[in-house]
């Protein structure tokens, strides 16, 4: 039974008593009965709201995740792999003084000597001579 039927069914026992509405009582039992038949109307009105909102957030999480799919090509078994596939190529990390982001860096780019810090904008140099010389003496 629907709430608003279940208030309707209520507010017809109400009314089968005869209550006077004269009567304090009467009064208090009349403004109840008009308040529960208000509760139950808004309460299935926004149920039905809801639901037609979770259908649309299911549909629109559907479309989201096939979206996903296409642009960044993501399988939903294996998350945490994609992560070290997309460093995969890079052979350096390095760590920005200034921000502290952690910076992959492939051959090409260690060569170059130096990058600006992608997060903050810090030109990072890179001198390997020192670690090449240090490494002969020994």
């Amino acid at each position: 039974m629907e709430l608003t039927n279940k208030a309707s069914y209520l507010l017809g026992l109400m009314d089968g008593l005869g209550i006077d509405e004269n009567t304090k009582e009467g009064k208090v039992l009349k403004a109840m009965s008009d308040l529960l038949k208000e509760m139950a109307e808004t309460i299935e009105d926004l149920s039905v709201e809801l639901d037609e909102t979770v259908e649309l957030v299911d549909t629109l999480d559907q479309d989201l995740g096939d979206v996903e799919e296409i642009v960044y090509d993501l399988d939903d078994d294996d998350d945490e792999d994609d992560e070290d596939d997309d460093f995969e190529d890079c052979e350096y990390e390095c760590v920005c003084p200034t921000c502290g982001d952690t910076i992959y860096l492939d051959e090409s780019l260690v060569e170059e000597g130096s990058i600006d810090c992608p997060n903050c904008g810090e030109k990072l140099e890179f001198d390997f001579e020192e670690e090449e010389e240090d490494g002969k003496e020994e």
